[in-house]
């Protein structure tokens, strides 16, 4: 894979001229961005995935949905369904892709709606007889056709961006020039005994400007699993022989925090759209034991196990000592 990916480096330089021509003619308004006459907040990443991008929405949903009418657009990837869509009781998983289903069927008073154009998303949105006053664009550091109002850009503790490489050769999506248009860079995922020393060292080498805002922050994971109808003690489930299940980008650290001896893994691709045969070998494999997957997989197979066998833990996102400061900029960004 090594040798595959060193091979492709001139299409890597090639892809990055691309992308940085393209960057320039937007930072220098040669190709026009729209922007939206209420806040809103592009989270994303230079990454192909597995930042955290779904807990940090989640985290400024949480934030600001009890003090402002919130929508969540995203893009609906692997949906579908066509165009614009507004979710409502009659939505699934189909119609609006696995992230926006869970975001919507999670919490009760916000719009969520799915649009590859994200434009037009947003002027659908504030169409609405009672549109958002505030617009988290989901996985959209890239889209600039939109203009933000604040940028939130996600790096991975073990795999940082600037250890990076442009595509095909690496995983970035765009150079790591591309990181200076984010206000806030978070870097998630971190262990919780990361040291001030390795902070500072981090700091040294995402080399941000002076205006740019770092926070770190790691995943932390629920104390219960939930089915459609009942809950257990995650210590209770830790010791019992089950079936763990993951189709999502980098999935190891679920995979560690609930696994016990005997176990079976299950890894599949992130998005990973499950056939019936598939589902069939779940369930001989678990032979009625458990199953317990994430959120994200969940509301995608929900419908095709028993209630009581399958389980999914949720996850979220949580700072370090400085999440007031965070939670006041975010304020400060949608207030003014």
């Amino acid at each position: 894979m090594k040798m595959l990916r060193f091979l492709l480096f001139p299409f890597g330089i090639l892809y990055g001229m691309i992308t940085s021509i393209r960057n320039f003619f937007y930072d220098k308004e040669i190709f026009k961005s729209y922007q939206a006459p209420v806040p809103v907040i592009a989270i994303g990443n230079l990454s192909t995935g597995g930042t955290g991008k779904s807990p940090q929405t989640e985290y400024l949903i949480r934030l600001l949905s009890d003090k402002y009418r919130v929508a969540v657009l995203s893009r609906g990837y692997k949906r579908k369904s066509k165009g614009f869509v507004l979710a409502d009781k009659n939505s699934n998983v189909e119609d609006l892709g696995d992230e926006p289903f869970q975001f919507f069927t999670k919490f009760k008073n916000i719009l969520v709606a799915v649009d590859a154009h994200r434009k037009n998303g947003i002027q659908q949105l504030l169409q609405l007889e009672t549109p958002p006053e505030v617009i988290l664009l989901d996985d959209a550091y890239q889209h600039r056709k939109v203009k933000a109002t604040a940028y939130i850009l996600l790096t991975a503790y073990s795999d940082l961006y600037c250890d990076d490489f442009i595509l095909p050769v690496g995983n970035l999506r765009e150079a790591k020039v591309g990181a200076k248009r984010a206000d806030f860079v978070i870097v998630t995922k971190c262990p919780a005994n990361i040291s001030e020393a390795e902070k500072e060292n981090i700091r040294k080498k995402l080399l941000l400007k002076y205006n740019q805002k770092l926070f770190f922050t790691s995943i932390g994971y629920d104390n219960r699993v939930f089915s459609a109808n009942s809950e257990l003690n995650v210590f209770e489930i830790k010791t019992q022989p089950k079936v763990i299940l993951a189709g999502i980008a980098k999935p190891e650290p679920f995979f560690s925090f609930l696994k016990n001896n005997g176990d079976v893994l299950l890894k599949y691709p992130d998005h990973h759209n499950f056939s019936d045969e598939e589902i069939k070998k779940i369930k001989q494999k678990a032979n009625g034991k458990p199953v317990i997957t994430t959120e994200k997989d969940y509301v995608r197979i929900k419908d095709k196990f028993d209630s009581n066998q399958l389980f999914y833990l949720p996850i979220r996102t949580e700072f370090f000592s400085d999440v007031t400061v965070f939670d006041c900029l975010i304020l400060d960004v949608v207030s003014s």
